[in-house]
């Protein structure tokens, strides 16, 4: 599964995150700093040049007053004054008019000092002196972090690369360098134990798997033999037995469950020979083993008061092997069969749909949740060995179909399985 979530797109994620964070921070101190500049430094200026100007004032009346590029005095008379400072009040005062200027009145023996300073030059120094650290120290960010990006994604890329041999793994094709890193990966030593950890399971995992495979093979190849001779040992008995003998049943039930064995070991074959080289897919007609399947069991249970029908609303196939879907379709035929004493089994087959419907015993709601567990029974095991569902949901599983399970105890049972990528040609 191929997730958008990727290690190194979150690392990346975070890392530009933790940037724009630390820039946002940056900028803003600047920025306040650049103003508690500009307020408290001049603001001290001002006042300690108005301080120096009244001790020189008391050494000499006629010192001259403050005049500089960016600084202005005046003193007392208000003829002398320019019209924005004439209604000021002593303190400090910051203006922008005429001028973005920062004024300070002073009072001192009836006399009055006005200091005023031009703050616009001091905002584009402040400005400028502010930006110059700003860009250094956003550069320096920016380099930091895609350092750290770099770094960070090479520690992990011998993790996205395990991950990555883990997605395209095929246990059928196992081979023992399957999770060797590239060259360039630098594996520290917890990448090799883990690279090591699952390099041994897989092993295990495959050669365990060869193994159920070819138990399941060979077993099943031991039991045709005997099944067989015990299912033609049965047909001669029959053959030779009255009809009204009590024996004749015995023999019957004989006949029946090797005939479930040798199907069972044939859906084995199947699941042995699927799992080592595969089948054969062709298109298959989904009707014609059905009705195969329905007229089998017609003739197997054929004094059950059981009315069978089957609705045909067109022409359904699969692209499937054959055994395959005569395995997964007959195992429920079968069972709406076994589980119903009396009254009706309806297969409908629809639009990539096959619908089997009995009112047979039906099931709960504890029984609906095991019924896909091997050699459950619960009391149900009417004739089969409790593997049928087991080996649907299994092929099922395989060939991504899907099985839907609705049943009421006393009512029945509704199986609904689904072919995704089926062709259907309505009736007309």
């Amino acid at each position: 599964m191929t997730s958008n979530r990727g290690l190194n797109r979150r690392l990346g994620r975070s890392l530009l995150l933790q940037a724009l964070y630390i820039t946002l921070a940056v900028v803003v101190g600047i920025f306040v700093a650049a103003r508690l500049v500009e307020d408290v430094l001049i603001e001290t200026a001002l006042e300690g040049e108005a301080s120096y100007f009244w001790e020189r004032y008391d050494a000499n009346p006629a010192a001259e007053l403050p005049d500089t590029r960016n600084m202005t005095a005046y003193l007392d008379g208000p003829a002398t004054l320019p019209a924005h400072l004439r209604t000021l009040e002593p303190g400090l005062h910051d203006m922008s008019v005429p001028r973005d200027l920062l004024v300070l009145v002073e009072d001192r023996d009836g006399h009055r000092l006005y200091l005023e300073f031009e703050v616009g030059q001091v905002d584009q120094l402040v400005m400028l002196f502010g930006l110059v650290p700003l860009t250094l120290a956003l550069l320096v960010i920016y380099l930091s972090t895609w350092g750290a990006y770099r770094v960070s994604r090479r520690a992990v890329s011998p993790i996205v690369s395990l991950a990555h041999r883990v997605e395209q793994l095929d246990p059928g094709e196992w081979q023992p360098g399957h999770f060797e890193l590239a060259s360039d990966d630098t594996e520290d030593a917890e990448i090799s134990v883990l690279r090591q950890a699952l390099q041994d399971l897989v092993r295990r995992v495959t050669e365990f798997t060869a193994r159920e495979r070819r138990f399941t093979r060979d077993a099943s190849h031991e039991l045709r033999t005997p099944l067989t001779v015990i299912r033609m040992a049965a047909d001669r008995l029959l053959k030779t037995l009255p009809e009204d003998s009590r024996d004749r049943e015995h023999a019957q039930r004989i006949k029946g469950n090797a005939d479930d064995m040798l199907r069972l070991t044939d859906t084995f074959l199947l699941l042995a020979r699927n799992a080592d080289q595969g089948l054969d897919r062709e298109w298959v007609s989904v009707n014609e083993i059905t009705t195969a399947e329905l007229e089998r069991l017609r003739i197997v249970h054929p004094d059950k008061p059981i009315a069978s029908r089957l609705l045909e609303q067109g022409q359904l196939s699969v692209l499937a092997p054959a055994k395959v879907v005569e395995a997964v379709i007959g195992n429920l035929v079968r069972n709406a069969f076994a589980y119903t004493d009396e009254g009706e089994v309806e297969i409908t087959i629809a639009d990539g749909q096959v619908i089997v419907q009995d009112t047979g015993i039906g099931m709960d709601a504890e029984e609906l949740q095991r019924i896909f567990d091997a050699f459950y029974s619960r009391g149900r095991q009417r004739g089969g060995f409790g593997v049928g569902l087991t080996i649907v949901k299994r092929l099922v599983e395989r060939f991504e179909w899907s099985v839907d399970y609705d049943s009421t105890p006393g009512k029945g049972t509704t199986v609904t399985l689904r072919f995704p990528d089926a062709r259907f040609e309505a009736s007309d």
